[in-house]
């Protein structure tokens, strides 16, 4: 009698994770190094294709299931976190990715977006940001900046932007990132970082439109500023920006962050440090904007709190333990029926 021992799953590569769907998004549009990063991070969370599901909305960014081999669902407009959401209630084991845009998850999508992110479902939002509506051809967003000239605002628009993190930040989100497309292995630890965190995640991509925005995140790129324009986050560590031979520091005066050179830093102990469990110093740091500031690009805010799907389960199971488990015919046939004859 011979035994078979058993063995272990075969590792998972990123070739896994390409569907048999060529992507199909403009040339040079940020989309394709953002699927590029996310099918790379994917075998390394050690969970089976069949356990995965991306969820998006409508818009470029909203292809992105095609082209994931795992299981996915191309919804409607804005109704990504209502269908995440309801995913992660009835399949509590599953691993849950929501992609949207910045038109499709803060103009459509805002309200429904709030509630996923304050109950903490343990869905991860990745909100792919190009302050431009492109598959429907160039209309400003609610993210673009105010005075963007475009096919539905010749004037200028009139609209203040959307910032992202801060309204993430308001909605109490438990984990709250900012990444670009660019960047990809500070993108890839981001991802990662999320895909961690036990509850809601809610991470920002800075990402390019070539077609009808081209260069929106610019400084970001161009290496002539960059290293003025990105502040990358470290917690526990102070502020630190800028070009090796002009380093800056941000520092606090009252509230209000002000940018001084490090040759200025008399005591590094009163330096301004990042914390990310402090969502006061998170919102500061949110509404820090190019060029008056740096960019910050990492994780603003990082803590834990019950994921609404457990408290749901939990709850649910309390009831059942006190009256046993409902009849759905009996529910149906209580109080005052009635039938319905034909003459």
């Amino acid at each position: 009698m011979t035994t078979t021992v058993p063995t272990a799953a075969p590792k998972l590569t990123k070739k896994d994770f390409e569907s048999d769907q060529d992507p199909r998004w403009c040339p040079g549009c940020g989309d394709y190094a953002i699927l590029n990063v996310v099918q790379k991070v994917m075998p390394d969370l050690g969970v089976p294709r069949e356990n995965i599901v991306f969820i998006s909305g409508i818009g470029c960014s909203s292809r992105f299931p095609y082209y994931m081999k795992t299981y996915g669902f191309h919804t409607i407009h804005g109704r990504a976190p209502t269908f995440a959401t309801g995913l992660k209630l009835a399949r509590p084991e599953l691993r849950v990715f929501m992609v949207t845009g910045d038109g499709d998850g803060f103009s459509i999508g805002a309200n429904h977006l709030l509630h996923v992110l304050r109950r903490n479902v343990d869905i991860k939002v990745l909100l792919f940001n190009n302050r431009i509506y492109g598959l429907t051809k160039g209309q400003f967003s609610p993210c673009s900046e105010s005075g963007k000239v475009t096919k539905s605002s010749p004037q200028g628009s009139l609209d203040r932007p959307i910032v992202p993190i801060a309204v993430a930040l308001a909605a109490e989100a438990t984990f709250v990132a900012r990444t670009v497309d660019r960047n990809l292995p500070h993108f890839e630890a981001t991802l990662r970082k999320a895909a961690a965190h036990k509850g809601g995640a809610f991470v920002e991509i800075l990402q390019n439109c070539p077609i009808f925005n081209d260069m929106a995140h610019g400084h970001l790129y161009d290496a002539k500023t960059k290293l003025e324009a990105e502040l990358i986050l470290e917690n526990g560590k102070p502020f630190v920006f800028g070009p090796v031979d002009n380093k800056k520091v941000l520092r606090l005066k009252g509230f209000r962050p002000e940018v001084v050179p490090m040759s200025e830093v008399k005591n590094p102990d009163e330096l301004w440090k990042h914390d990310e469990s402090d969502a006061i110093s998170a919102a500061i740091l949110s509404r820090l904007a190019w060029p008056d500031y740096p960019v910050p690009l990492g994780v603003f805010y990082d803590v834990d709190r019950p994921c609404y799907e457990e408290t749901v389960v939990a709850q649910e199971a309390e009831v059942q333990a006190k009256k046993g488990k409902g009849d759905l015919k009996k529910l149906l046939n209580a109080g005052e029926t009635w039938d319905i004859k034909a003459k």
